[in-house]
């Protein structure tokens, strides 16, 4: 585990954490990747990350929206990408979700690539059998189902 990884943890857990991230994360995640075109995020000091570009489940309108991911096969994006849907522990289901369920043929951006693919939420001992791959590759993600009374979304994505 590199050095830090665990203070990471414990800071990410925090209610504080949950309440800022999600407004100054991915806006230097998006400002990060526009300026480096496409070849750095921010967040991916801590975990690896995706920009998913998806419509807009009521306007259809393209939304992007940096995530962090984590992936499956080598980690070099032959295989498949898991996106959590934790919101940071805050309740209600992140909007991206209901993007991915209404239209789940999407594109990401991986290290710099752009990549279409589809994405499929994750049910029943398949989403049990991630979750538990999930909360080994971040702990944190455990702290923030706690938190909420809904079932946190997972997706997998897979190339088209």
């Amino acid at each position: 585990m590199p050095p830090g990884t665990r203070l990471i943890q414990k800071v990410s857990s925090t209610r504080t954490f949950a309440k800022i991230a999600p407004h100054f994360i991915p806006a230097m995640d998006r400002a990060v990747h526009r300026l480096t075109r496409g070849k750095v995020m921010l967040s991916a000091q801590m975990l690896p990350g995706v920009i998913l570009t998806a419509k807009g489940a009521k306007s259809g309108l393209p939304r992007t929206t940096p995530l962090a991911c984590m992936p499956e096969g080598d980690g070099e994006g032959a295989g498949t990408w898991i996106l959590i849907g934790s919101n940071f522990g805050r309740p209600g289901h992140p909007a991206w979700t209901a993007n991915l369920l209404a239209h789940p043929d999407v594109g990401i951006s991986w290290r710099g690539k752009d990549i279409q693919v589809r994405a499929r939420v994750l049910e029943g001992e398949e989403r049990e059998a991630v979750w538990q791959a999930v909360l080994k590759f971040w702990p944190p993600y455990a702290t923030y189902q706690t938190r909420v009374d809904r079932q946190i979304r997972l997706f997998r994505l897979e190339r088209r």
